[in-house]
C-alpha cells in the first residue's frame, strides 16, 4: 500500500491511500496518520479511491487515529470507497462513526461548513 499526503487547504490534509491495507502495509499507514495527528487540529479526508483492499488491521488503525483526533477537535472522514470497502465499514458498524462521501471534494466542502 502507498500513502500519499496533499492539502487542499491550510488545515485539511488529504491522505491517498492506494493499493492493499492489511498488517503487512498498515506500518505504513500508521506512520503516515501519527504524522499527520502532530497538526494542532487533524483534519484529514481518507482517499479511499485507490484502494483495493483493507482488513482489520486497517480498519483499526484508523478507529485508534480518530481518537487522537477527536480529542484534539479535529476529525477524520472517508472519500472515494469502493463498494467493497463500503460494505466492510457498514457491516463492522464505522459507517456510523466516520464520515464517508462519495468524493474527496465532497468531503472538503463538507469541512467548510
Amino acid at each position: 500500500m502507498k500513502a500519499t499526503v496533499t492539502d487542499h487547504r491550510c488545515d485539511v490534509a488529504v491522505l491517498h491511500l492506494k493499493g492493499e491495507l492489511d498488517a503487512e502495509t498498515s506500518v505504513n499507514l500508521r506512520t503516515t496518520l501519527a504524522d499527520l495527528l502532530e497538526r494542532p487540529v487533524p483534519r484529514i479526508v481518507v482517499d479511499l479511491t485507490e484502494l483495493k483492499f483493507c482488513d482489520s488491521v486497517g480498519l483499526s488503525a484508523f478507529i485508534t487515529s480518530k481518537q487522537v483526533i477527536t480529542a484534539r477537535g479535529g476529525w477524520l472522514s472517508f472519500a472515494g470507497a469502493n463498494p467493497f470497502l463500503v460494505r466492510l465499514l457498514e457491516t463492522v458498524g464505522l459507517s456510523k462513526y466516520f464520515a464517508i462521501f462519495p468524493e474527496v471534494d465532497d468531503a472538503i466542502a463538507a469541512a467548510q461548513l
